[in-house]
């Protein structure tokens, strides 16, 4: 050989190696991500599939051989439920059983029975399909980070094409009987393409774990941890420096005698309370609409492109909904009811927090006027 083929597979065992314990430790970081856990698994076998092979090199044997090719396989099939995992949030098994019990069914017997070559070609083959289907399912994601996907699924894809070509040359070669391991140009190649997608799939997945976390952080910083509904600030965020036009309406609801509801039936009750509130709200959503909790019993509602008859149908339709609610408690059933205020911009544009205190002002009057009702914000004049 023109390389040391054996350094290149050492190469590529370290590779892996460190390759698992990036992402085993990434996983530490951040363990609600369980794909990095099944990837970092899936390394693992890889690292035994380059023990297994290295010994193979040196003293060919049917058993040494059928652990190479067990471990290779199963190794790039958990690649490929961890991939599914990452897209979906499913679990992998499904995924590793059919790839990896698909492949050994077919690959291990003819190495089994003496016909190495032919094992190899077939090892090949499989490994390369699995890496096909492992790129397949990033690219699928792509959406949520193109750049890191888009690169994780090209390196994947260079690596199975790699074994497209260790195949071809066998298939080519035409021995179905080899005894020794294969030994050829393309398996170079195949080794640097593993070795060089392994640093990179390594980097792309540290920098894909950095962004979901900001991510995550970023969705935490603006999401009411109760109701799972933004808060105020990722309200004002989102309309807090457009002026609200003509056809935009904020609806402000506040729960009636919410503290009276804590004091006699515990705070676990009025969370109860606040989170089927939020129910009600959510499922009254239309495309575009934002609903958020304010803070306390206190939730609003921003809807576009809506006429004053409609938004009043839409509050109302909440309340009624939510005082027809009866909520079972130790003691007795308990009904709740809510007050609703509502207000638009102006055709020139009215500031944000200006017609979400118009809105107040409203809901002000309907708890006045004896709860439980809509009003509308009526400007002086």
């Amino acid at each position: 050989m023109s390389l040391d083929y054996n350094s290149l597979l050492l190469a590529v065992g370290f590779s892996a190696a460190c390759l698992g314990m990036t992402l085993f430790g990434i996983w530490l970081t951040a363990r609600s991500e369980k794909f990095l856990l099944t990837w970092a698994a899936s390394v693992l076998l890889i690292v035994c599939d380059v023990f297994a092979y290295q010994a193979y090199i040196d003293t060919p044997g049917r058993l040494l051989g059928l652990a190479t090719f067990t471990f290779l396989l199963l190794g790039f099939a958990t690649m490929l439920g961890a991939a599914h995992q990452f897209t979906t949030g499913a679990s992998p098994l499904p995924r590793i059983a059919i790839g990896a019990g698909a492949s050994l069914a077919i690959a291990l017997p003819p190495m089994a029975l003496g016909y190495d070559g032919l094992g190899f070609m077939l090892e090949n083959a499989f490994a390369a399909l699995l890496l096909f289907a492992t790129a397949y399912e990033y690219w699928k994601g792509r959406t949520e980070f193109p750049a890191p996907i888009i690169g994780i699924a090209g390196l994947y894809t260079a690596t199975a094409i790699s074994f497209v070509l260790c195949s071809g040359v066998l298939v080519w070669d035409g021995r179905l009987v080899l005894g020794h391991a294969p030994s050829n140009w393309a398996e170079d190649l195949s080794l640097i393409i593993v070795i060089a997608c392994m640093t990179g799939i390594g980097a792309l997945s540290l920098a894909l774990n950095q962004g979901r976390l900001a991510q995550h952080h970023r969705r935490e910083a603006l999401t009411d941890p109760l109701t799972g509904l933004l808060n105020r600030r990722a309200l004002f965020d989102l309309h807090g420096k457009t002026p609200v036009g003509v056809f935009t309406a904020v609806i402000v609801f506040d729960l009636d005698g919410f503290k009276a509801i804590n004091d006699e039936f515990g705070h676990a009750t009025g969370d109860e309370v606040l989170k089927l509130f939020a129910k009600d709200l959510t499922a009254n959503l239309q495309p575009g609409d934002v609903a958020a909790r304010m803070g306390g019993e206190e939730f609003a509602l921003v809807l576009d492109r809506i006429l004053p008859e409609k938004v009043e149908f839409i509050a109302e339709r909440i309340r009624a909904s939510f005082a027809s609610r009866r909520i079972d408690t130790e003691t007795r059933l308990l009904a709740c009811t809510v007050s609703a205020g509502f207000a638009f911009g102006s055709e020139g544009g009215t500031k944000f927090d200006k017609v979400l205190s118009a809105a107040d002002k409203a809901l002000y009057g309907a708890k006045r006027g004896g709860r439980n009702r809509v009003l509308a914000f009526r400007r002086a004049g």
